[in-house]
């Protein structure tokens, strides 16, 4: 067995492992303390939602155990099981040129993906989800949800794989610094492009309806100093009940998006205090600062690949026995994953240092009270645990855990 056979399969028996033991910490910590509210929330949240948001993580986690057994399966199934082989001499004999080859192979890899995830996200949807009263959508939206993401894939996704398999093929040793440019260029249209073209053909978006609401955010933007293109609400409740809210787009471009389900739940202050810790990520940098880290991370990607283009070792490691561009991205994007899982404590930490920042930036523009409020209904309508464990929440959370959040509010 080659040497990086050994390596791939000995990082991912560690990641996955690690997953598991986290998965289990997490699932007896909420169930653990499942009969009793924290004290800290006794008076808001009652015994009955807080059982359901500990049987609800408890059972994502069942579920996330076994998706995560069945991803390992089929990521060794592409690899070392000679799946990709298989596919990659199929395309061949249509006797299509390399680049048009190299296409092809990208889209039915990335299709054929979807199909074989496709029986979990439909538990997820329809048993999971509906269970705990959060489903709302239909078997009709499902499938055209599907079909629509199938077609702007093709459309989208088809140019920027070509362009980058001809630089890989054209431009030389140096290929890998221009395709990752090419890629921040794309990345950067596709936030400019997403909220006026792309998302609107998933959802309906309206300016807000309730104008007393409409005035006070207006009047939170300019005290901040905030431009954007609009106020929206989104019907996130055809398919969720779900509540949410975010920016999207830059620029001009920016907009500020409420989940209709968000609207419902809170109050005027309680979603100004919401919109000033959103205010505070643009506020604070995060969104630029985010995008820096982003794009220093794939060029350090391409820049790899750019090294593993001429190691054998690489290909003949992970079971294919035909190098060539179109299954050095595929393979990079494949094993990634499991050498990357080791530094998402960092990013994480990184994550919730910006949420306390943005908490901060709403307290001084709104009343903390109406924060803490506002997130504590969020908890309870999406049934979010109150209890995580402390080590797989330091690992996977991106928002730092409810009890810690809300001491910080109170300081």
């Amino acid at each position: 067995m080659l040497t990086f056979t050994l390596i791939f399969l000995t990082a991912l028996f560690i990641s996955t492992a690690i997953d598991f033991w986290l998965e289990q910490r997490q699932r007896k910590a909420v169930l653990t303390h499942r009969h009793e509210v924290p004290a800290r929330f006794k008076d808001v949240i009652s015994l009955e939602a807080h059982q359901k948001a500990a049987d609800y993580t408890a059972t994502k986690i069942k579920v996330g155990t076994w998706a995560g057994i069945y991803s390992l399966g089929l990521l060794l199934m592409w690899t070392l099981g000679g799946g990709l082989d298989v596919l990659d001499e199929i395309i061949r004999q249509w006797g299509w040129s390399e680049l048009t080859t190299g296409v092809v192979f990208i889209l039915l890899f990335s299709f054929i993906g979807s199909l074989l995830d496709l029986p979990f996200s439909i538990y997820n949807t329809f048993v999971v989800e509906e269970k705990f009263g959060f489903n709302k959508m239909t078997a009709k939206l499902f499938i055209t949800d599907m079909v629509k993401g199938a077609l702007l894939m093709t459309v989208i996704a088809a140019p920027l794989i070509w362009v980058i398999l001809w630089l890989m093929q054209s431009a030389g040793n140096l290929w890998w610094l221009w395709a990752w440019a090419v890629w921040v260029g794309f990345s950067l249209l596709m936030m400019w492009a997403y909220p006026t073209f792309i998302a609107p053909l998933f959802n309906k978006f309206e300016p807000m309806k309730n104008q007393e609401l409409k005035q006070a955010i207006e009047g939170l933007l300019q005290r901040c100093g905030f431009e954007s293109n609009g106020l929206f609400q989104m019907d996130g409740s055809k398919r969720s009940s779900h509540g949410n809210a975010y920016f999207t787009g830059f620029g001009k471009s920016k907009r500020i998006v409420f989940y209709d389900t968000l609207l419902e739940q809170l109050s005027t202050n309680e979603t100004l205090a919401v919109l000033a810790h959103e205010l505070g990520h643009f506020k604070r940098n995060h969104i630029k600062k985010r995008m820096l880290v982003t794009f220093t991370i794939f060029l350090a990607g391409f820049a790899i690949m750019g090294w593993l283009a001429e190691q054998t070792w690489f290909y003949e490691g992970l079971g294919v026995s035909h190098p060539s561009n179109h299954m050095l991205l595929v393979l990079f994007m494949l094993v990634m994953p499991v050498f990357t899982f080791f530094i998402s404590p960092i990013m994480s930490m990184y994550s919730r240092k910006h949420e306390f920042e943005a908490d901060d930036y709403a307290k001084e523009h709104a009343e903390a009270n109406d924060l803490i409020s506002a997130l504590v209904k969020m908890y309870e309508d999406n049934a979010a645990t109150l209890t995580p464990d402390p080590l797989y929440s330091a690992w996977h959370d991106s928002h730092p855990p409810a009890p810690i959040r809300i001491a910080h509010l109170e300081k």
